[in-house]
């Protein structure tokens, strides 16, 4: 029996398909886009959740010992991590914990770099908090992106970068980094005295054999890396605002904690650690049925695009569960929004917001939803193309 539930979300008050003009200027679009699901979180998450609010007290909560063995033990399990206790942290997002950080390791002016086309909050991070945007694009080929790691250096040498943001797995090209890459990334910022922010919101989403390495397992670097996670990808958790960051240096993490005191946020809500443990603890059958819906809404999508369009170009999923097409072959950028909305009636994240007018031609997708949604944009799309 299948443990995913979809639901309709329309008229839920749901970012994705209620919230679209904030984005897209108008609202009705078959709604593709931001990286949530459309399924009800695991069965075991609303029962840990309806269990506290059947006992009715939502007086101060006390952070159990099962909250953070759930974490450890998962990333011990999955990704051969072995994080222990004291070096967990309580952030309310990845976003707001990236500009924490660069507040916290970085002044006004300092430059910041991170590979582009990138989760564009990252840009929107580093220009909000007054420091120098330095952007070093992947390099393409044909769909498969991979680092320019002397461009890489030479921009850091360049521009005395303080600090780098990493997004591992790559968000929107959907690649999952080598351990050699990121031990190659991670030595060029230590020659050059780089604070490394690694963003592994997607880490459990790998597919094709692909593996992801904690950033944190290639190398002696904890001195100037820190990591922040989440289950909100992995279980479908993003309402519940809890994410988690991994600080294994005392004096990083007393940098961390010296901040978060000052703004008074060092923890979360009840609700948010009781969905994450049960989630960690009884979840896995529930996110190993979720993989296969993706990968087979990846292997749809990309094959079906690439028959009927050939000159389209849709990038290998190796993680996320987002698909990143370029469709420069037969739209125009600046004709990109004309064409999914007005034509589509799409709501797809647009290459633009990952980097610029030089991913203009692309868009994003995503696969964490039903079948039937995902023939719903692909067939649009083409159909809009042909014509």
């Amino acid at each position: 029996m299948s443990q995913l539930v979809y639901v309709e979300r329309k008229g839920s008050d749901c970012n994705k398909w209620d919230g679209q003009t904030t984005m897209f200027g108008e609202e009705n679009l078959h709604a593709m886009w931001v990286a949530d699901m459309d399924y009800k979180v695991p069965a075991c998450v609303m029962d840990a959740m309806r269990a506290y609010v059947d006992f009715g007290v939502m007086g101060y909560y006390k952070i159990p010992q099962n909250y953070y063995d759930s974490f450890i033990n998962w990333e011990k399990t999955y990704h051969g991590y072995e994080v222990k206790k004291e070096w967990m942290r309580f952030a309310p997002g990845v976003v707001p914990a990236i500009n924490w950080m660069l507040q916290m390791l970085t002044r006004e002016n300092d430059s910041v770099i991170t590979l582009t086309p990138v989760y564009y909050p990252f840009l929107n991070a580093i220009n909000n908090n007054k420091r120098k945007l330095i952007d070093c694009d992947l390099i393409n080929d044909h769909g498969v992106y991979s680092i320019d790691f002397e461009a890489f250096e030479k921009k850091i040498a360049a521009n005395d970068v303080k600090a780098f943001i990493l997004c591992s797995p790559h968000n929107p090209v959907a690649r999952v980094w080598k351990k050699e890459e990121l031990a190659r990334l991670m030595e060029i910022c230590r020659k050059h005295h780089v604070y490394v922010i690694s963003d592994e919101i997607h880490h459990d989403l790998t597919f094709g054999g692909h593996v992801h390495y904690p950033t944190a397992t290639v190398g002696e670097y904890d001195d100037m890396l820190i990591t922040v996670t989440a289950a909100t990808k992995t279980f479908n958790l993003a309402g519940c605002q809890n994410s988690i960051v991994v600080i294994p240096d005392e004096k990083l993490r007393g940098l961390w904690d010296a901040f978060t005191t000052n703004i008074r946020i060092v923890s979360g809500n009840a609700l948010g650690y009781i969905a994450v443990e049960a989630a960690y603890s009884k979840g896995r059958a529930w996110f190993e049925e979720l993989k296969q819906v993706v990968e087979g809404n990846a292997k749809y999508a990309s094959e079906t695009l690439m028959k009927a369009l050939p000159g389209v170009v849709v990038s290998p999923l190796e993680g996320t569960y987002l698909l990143w097409i370029d469709l420069g072959a037969y739209v125009k950028p600046e004709e990109i929004k004309e064409f999914m909305q007005g034509k589509c009636k799409l709501a797809l994240d647009y290459g633009e917001w990952f980097g610029g007018e030089r991913f203009g031609s692309f868009v994003r997708m995503n696969l964490a939803t039903k079948r039937e949604n995902v023939e719903i944009a692909v067939n649009r799309m083409i159909d809009g193309l042909k014509k």
